[in-house]
């Protein structure tokens, strides 16, 4: 008897300016089990989603879950930057509870370790209302830039951590390392993996690295990562979201289509790990 899939998402991130009703319903015909959704622009160019309580978009969007069979397991995108975002995370956590998401990612600017630790402790106590859990992305060109740095803050705080092939690729957390091996040893702190592919190679810059991030990330498969040894690390049931920014390849291929392409190689990647794991 096969084992259970692991579940498998799309991430809100590969396509950005899909509105979240559409997005669940794209996921749902590529074969996707649910998505993660943006309630906050991260940026002041991104289209804005609102899926506050009461909106029309979060009644259309809850219609198209019901219909489809999708979740929503993930709500982004909030920067701690050591001023007071508790207004902002509390609106979040209302249209993340609404939407039935289980954590809420952030990433920390704040090069303030202390106060850093009292925000995600005060933001975990918050959370706890909604039922979110709020989520650290360690990302390579920001404070927090490490898997013992976010480790060390989940302990103290309550709080989550998202493993990003990128930025785990790209702040040396790979095979072998001191940081892979810190990863191993606290897997359940990570209840999410993000999937994505990229050059071995680490871009020469902050610039840079911000570019690949956010809009330059390879299909898995089509780069130098050792996703099947990253997948294989997790238990079978923390799931995956494949996290693939293209515009120009959207533009190409349509919303569905870049969805499928995306589904069909992460499968391809999660059975690459799985037939490495019995051989």
């Amino acid at each position: 008897m096969n084992a259970p899939r692991r579940p498998l998402g799309l991430a809100q991130l590969s396509l950005l300016n899909t509105a979240p009703p559409q997005l669940v319903a794209i996921a749902a015909e590529a074969g996707f089990d649910f998505i993660g959704a943006r309630v906050r622009a991260v940026t002041p160019t991104e289209r804005p989603y609102d899926l506050q309580p009461g909106s029309p978009m979060l009644k259309e969007t809850l219609a198209r879950m019901a219909d489809a069979g999708v979740t929503v397991r993930d709500i982004e995108f909030l920067l701690l930057d050591g001023t007071d975002r508790r207004s902002a995370w509390l609106a979040m956590m209302e249209a993340g509870q609404a939407l039935g998401a289980a954590s809420l990612t952030v990433a920390a600017s704040d090069p303030d370790t202390a106060r850093l630790s009292d925000t995600l402790a005060r933001m975990a106590e918050d959370g706890r209302n909604y039922g979110i859990v709020p989520t650290l992305e360690p990302i390579s060109y920001q404070a927090v830039n490490s898997i013992p740095a976010a480790v060390a803050l989940a302990r103290t705080s309550g709080c989550s951590i998202v493993a990003d092939a990128l930025h785990l690729n790209r702040f040396g957390a790979v095979p072998g390392s001191d940081q892979w091996r810190e990863l191993e040893a606290n897997l359940e702190l990570v209840p999410l993996l993000q999937l994505c592919d990229g050059p071995v190679g680490r871009p020469a810059d902050r610039e840079a690295l911000v570019a690949e991030s956010r809009s330059e990330r390879r299909v898995p498969g089509e780069g130098g990562f050792d996703l099947a040894a990253l997948v294989d690390v997790f238990p079978a049931d923390v799931p995956v979201s494949v996290e693939v920014p293209s515009e120009s390849t959207v533009a190409r291929l349509g919303e569905l289509g870049w969805a499928r392409r995306l589904r069909e190689a992460a499968l391809a990647q999660l059975s690459t790990s799985e037939k490495a794991a019995t051989a």
